[in-house]
């Protein structure tokens, strides 16, 4: 199948293909029938104008087609074919509309413009049947990459295939709708379909029958998938259909429009016109969608939402909208990422705060990250929303409380537990655990609930060399330890590997390594037993080597003749003017 697809297109293709299997089966055993009787019938023996005989022929080495694909790619069955789809009779151009339909459900070559320009023919039929049967044909062809999307398009197969937009019958709407989509997936021959193919998809985008309408989403889908053709898309008045069919029945044609709304949400110079229909309406769609039974379709409105609420104003107008608690019910389902990644977003702006934690937002983070303590997207957005919060100048002092009373500080650090996380996410536990603990409240509440195999695990990031700024984040959680009784018990087991990280981190040349390693032997030397593990260690010997070499540097100093501040940087001066 070709790239690009999303997993939804995927599956739709996937499903589609299924359902044209079973039905070529069925049409193939038919087809067998006729062809049997029509290969008997005394009336093909003679005719005044042609040897019906040699089409019979014909028709008996296209039957051959059914058992062996290399009978219909010589030259004589491509004769036959052609000579088929040029007939006036329309029941014989049905017959070779129908075998290339059998065809596209069993080839496994790609087909060369030769092989296609019976195809093309078929499509300029007056017939409308062997128009759809045809154009079905073109769709798995296109599905399967057994014809490439330029060829269709150099061989001007899409002046037919939009002329069945306007047939009035829903199959043929159904099959160019799709046969646009299969060509809009593809930046190669997307132009082409923007040419004069966007207002009849608009169009058919309100089609009362939900076939041709999914299909047309899904081509519309395809061209939001581009900057230009994004901007052409909503130049030609797609935004408001595609917002009106965010309340569609269909299930299908709602993800479809939220995505490609998602799409165009990217390029803010597309919002005013996504706000343009007034009373929120695309907020309260959005909202409304985020609360779907199918998990898809609230997962894309999520995310929809995330883009839009990159603008302050948006976010206020989704705390007016009470967005807070059908987001906290998505935090209870199994795929909470996309909810937590929106009230991550939400966290960014500090006016939310209050409200975000009046709500009780607190004790369902503790609950994921208690529940999902290996989901990377969960675990970082969670410490973002947490520190957010704590931040906050705003109530701080109330949010820090929540926090402490919640659990989810226990929460953050059931990560710390043996490695399941990458080096990325732990970066991120480990940095905001830090920042956290820069408030007594959160220091203490952190220090009362550590447990030693977490304690262990900070000990062992700490002393790991891969990651340098992940090592000293570890380190500087633990020189915050309170060093309680209890905490000494859990930190004596590794006082021993605290040492030889503390030495590595003396011997460092970023000079805030060695500042940490300091405050940390200065905390733990609040227990008479680490303290006597360093005198005379290698490590106290370091540490009297860099008090030397910092009392020789301020003595160096203090001999310097001390400068004016405008000396040392003219733009001070420069300023007191």
């Amino acid at each position: 199948m070709a790239s690009g697809f999303c997993g939804d297109g995927t599956r739709l293709l996937k499903e589609f293909i299924a359902q044209l299997r079973t039905f070529c089966l069925d049409l193939e055993q038919t087809i067998r029938d006729i062809f049997r009787e029509v290969c008997q019938c005394t009336c093909f023996m003679s005719t005044p104008e042609t040897s019906f005989r040699k089409r019979t022929t014909e028709l008996h080495s296209l039957h051959l087609l059914c058992d062996d694909e290399t009978q219909f790619l010589n030259p004589d069955s491509l004769r036959a074919l052609n000579k088929l789809a040029t007939s006036d009779n329309t029941d014989l151009q049905m017959s070779a509309a129908m075998y290339y339909l059998h065809l596209s459900h069993h080839v496994t070559s790609p087909l060369s413009e030769a092989y296609m320009e019976p195809v093309m023919t078929l499509l300029f039929s007056t017939d409308l049947d062997v128009q759809k049967t045809t154009s079905l044909s073109v769709v798995n062809l296109l599905v399967k990459n057994n014809v490439s999307k330029e060829l269709v398009v150099e061989m001007g197969m899409l002046v037919p295939i939009m002329e069945m937009f306007q047939s009035g019958d829903a199959t043929a709407q159904c099959h160019s709708c799709a046969c646009m989509a299969m060509l809009a997936s593809s930046e190669s021959s997307r132009e082409a379909v923007m040419v004069d193919g966007i207002i009849p998809l608009l169009a058919l985008a309100k089609s009362y029958d939900p076939k041709v309408q999914q299909n047309a989403i899904w081509a519309l889908l395809y061209l939001t998938q581009s900057d230009w053709s994004t901007r052409i898309l909503c130049e030609a008045g797609a935004i408001p259909v595609l917002v009106l069919l965010l309340q569609s029945s269909d299930s299908v044609v709602q993800l479809h429009s939220c995505t490609a709304l998602c799409n165009i949400a990217a390029e803010e110079e597309h919002h005013p016109k996504l706000f343009s229909m007034g009373g929120h309406f695309l907020l309260k769609s959005l909202l409304t969608l985020m609360s779907s039974s199918v998990r898809k379709n609230s997962t894309q409105a999520c995310r929809c939402l995330e883009t839009l609420s990159k603008n302050v104003l948006i976010q206020e107008q989704l705390m007016e909208l009470d967005c807070v608690l059908p987001l906290k019910a998505l935090l209870r389902t199994s795929s909470p990422e996309s909810a937590v990644t929106l009230l991550s977003a939400l966290s960014t702006h500090t006016p939310n705060h209050d409200a975000l934690v009046s709500e009780g937002l607190l004790d369902d983070l503790s609950q994921l990250l208690l529940h999902h303590a290996s989901n990377s997207v969960i675990i970082t957005h969670s410490c973002r929303i947490i520190t957010d919060l704590c931040s906050s100048a705003f109530a701080s002092r109330y949010i820090q409380a929540a926090v402490v009373e919640s659990q989810c500080l226990s929460g953050l650090l059931c990560t710390l537990l043996p490695p399941t996380l990458s080096d990325e996410t732990m970066l991120h536990v480990t940095s905001h655990l830090n920042h956290l603990m820069t408030w007594d409240q959160l220091n203490s509440k952190v220090s009362m609930a550590v447990t030693s195999e977490q304690v262990s695990g900070l000990v062992k990031l700490s002393a790991q060399t891969q990651n340098p700024q992940l090592s000293y984040n570890s380190a500087a959680i633990i020189s915050k330890l309170e060093m309680t009784e209890e905490m000494t018990q859990l930190l004596r087991p590794h006082y021993i590997d605290t040492m030889k990280y503390l030495l590595v981190f003396m011997t460092n040349k970023d000079v805030k390594f060695q500042h940490l390693a300091i405050v940390t032997t200065l905390n733990l030397k609040k227990d008479g037993d680490f303290s006597a593990l360093l005198a005379d260690s290698e490590l106290e010997v370091q540490l009297w080597r860099v008090h030397a070499q910092t009392e020789e540097t301020r003595r160096l100093l203090q001999m310097i003749q001390p400068l004016s501040p405008s000396s040392v940087n003219p733009l001070l001066s420069q300023g007191e003017h």
